[in-house]
């Protein structure tokens, strides 16, 4: 007869297999971003490699001449091709229970109970701290990056082993109340000024038809641009409001209030999602391992791991609006 631990771990890995869509499904329920870029298939799986290196169209090409006749022709070499390049990060939970449970737990359906409730904590901490994560600076040990370093206040930094000091192509937009891109003195954000920062921003990140698609706010924030839009304010489709997310319009672009993520106080963020993605190693996707059982203690662990990293190829087209 099989042992409690055993049954524990086989329940473990069915039920968490079981579960697994509703995870990734909970996370973009919790993320706005990352939401979109599951929608759009900026989600992908690599097989390995020793970083995730996302290729850069980053100058025009230098040939491009008007000419008449038997004008020589400009057939210079140009160098229009380089790549941001971004470490792998770890993500790992543990499904553990100790013999005490198991054996107190033996009977079929208390076990049943027991792993569900396991693996639903599981979920909802992975769902809460990837989010989270998501808007961080990345500056906390193995931890991805986030948006406030890809979209950083300051608009430069060291991002995917390129310095935007150097390399001005590779700064994001910043859009400072205290100093806004428009010129003139500070502006305080409020429910009569938000379109007056926000605005600017827009017209900075605009390329044509390459826009800005998601803007995701603190709730002040957002809360400011309801309010000043009370009398002509528009909803977007049901599929966002199916995904947990109340949101408005600006122009092309969603905007919705993601206060509860991660996301910093007094902050909205212009983002062009076509440049944005996420990729998980295929071998690490929320992967569970085989189960553990520590040499001195009476206890089974079941091990999820995730392999991975955001990254951005196009930061002049992003932006943020802060105080």
């Amino acid at each position: 007869m099989a042992s409690p631990n055993a049954v524990f771990t086989e329940l473990v890995s069915t039920t968490f297999r079981n579960h697994r869509k509703e995870i990734a499904d909970n996370v973009s329920n919790n993320n706005a971003l990352y939401r979109r870029l599951m929608e759009k298939g900026q989600v992908e799986l690599e097989d390995g490699g020793n970083t995730l290196t996302f290729p850069l169209d980053y100058a025009e090409n230098s040939t491009y001449q008007r000419y008449s006749g038997y004008d020589k022709l400009n057939i210079s070499a140009s160098d229009v091709i380089s790549a941001a390049e971004f470490q792998w990060r770890q993500i790992a939970l543990n499904v553990v229970a100790s013999g005490q449970e198991l054996r107190i737990n033996s009977g079929q359906n208390k076990i049943i109970k027991l792993v569900k409730a396991r693996v639903k904590n599981a979920m909802r901490t992975f769902k809460n701290n990837f989010s989270t994560d998501m808007y961080s600076d990345g500056t906390l040990p193995n931890q991805i990056n986030g948006l406030q370093a890809l979209v950083a206040d300051t608009g430069t930094g060291t991002i995917g082993g390129i310095d935007s000091s150097v390399y001005t192509f590779w700064k994001n937009t910043v859009q400072s109340a205290a100093a806004p891109l428009q010129g003139g003195g500070a502006i305080t954000p409020g429910p009569t000024t938000m379109v007056s920062l926000m605005q600017p921003l827009w017209l900075e990140l605009t390329r044509g038809d390459d826009q800005c698609d998601l803007i995701v706010s603190s709730n002040e924030y957002f809360s400011f641009y309801e309010a000043e839009q009370v009398s002509i304010k528009r909803y977007t489709d049901d599929t966002t409001a199916q995904g947990g997310f109340v949101s408005l319009k600006y122009k092309s672009a969603d905007i919705i209030f993601d206060g509860s993520s991660g996301i910093p106080a007094a902050h909205m963020y212009f983002l062009n999602t076509d440049y944005f993605k996420i990729i998980a190693h295929k071998d690490a996707n929320l992967t569970e391992l085989p189960d553990a059982r520590p040499i001195n203690q009476d206890a089974v662990v079941m091990p999820i791991i995730w392999m991975g990293n955001l990254g951005c190829s196009n930061r002049s087209l992003q932006g943020v609006l802060k105080e």
